[in-house]
């Protein structure tokens, strides 16, 4: 079973998302959006599969990483978000939460084993 076909998302907390944003903007050219940045690639080499990965500071109070303390958090784009779910309890992996689908995707959150919060994405299309 693949797994992680690649790298959804990087987010990260800090003091003022708004004005970070706005300083990866204007020194290194971002193209911000109310979420951060997104980076459109193809998923293969002559594919006409446009895929992105998201770029997002969130608050430093955020609670959305918990229950981790760490002040980042990696998305990992993957195949069959349900079976792995199912494959991941199986050895015992901590899953935080239950999978939810949205109108871009299937999620989930687990806890690898240095505590970090990981956030698993299945997104529709595998777009």
């Amino acid at each position: 079973m693949k797994k992680v076909t690649g790298i959804g998302g990087v987010f990260f907390k800090c003091k003022d998302p708004k004005k970070t944003t706005e300083w990866y903007q204007k020194h290194l050219g971002l193209e911000t959006n109310p979420y951060g940045a997104s980076f459109d690639w193809y998923q293969e080499a002559d594919s006409a599969t446009k895929a992105s990965t998201q770029w997002t500071p969130f608050a430093e109070n955020t609670k959305y990483f918990d229950p981790s303390t760490k002040d980042f958090m990696i998305n990992y784009r993957v195949e069959n978000l349900v079976a792995l779910v199912e494959e991941l309890k199986k050895e015992g992996v901590t899953i935080v939460d239950e999978i939810e689908t949205y109108d871009y995707g299937k999620f989930v959150h687990i806890i690898d084993l240095e505590g970090n919060k990981v956030e698993l994405w299945e997104p529709i299309n595998n777009n």
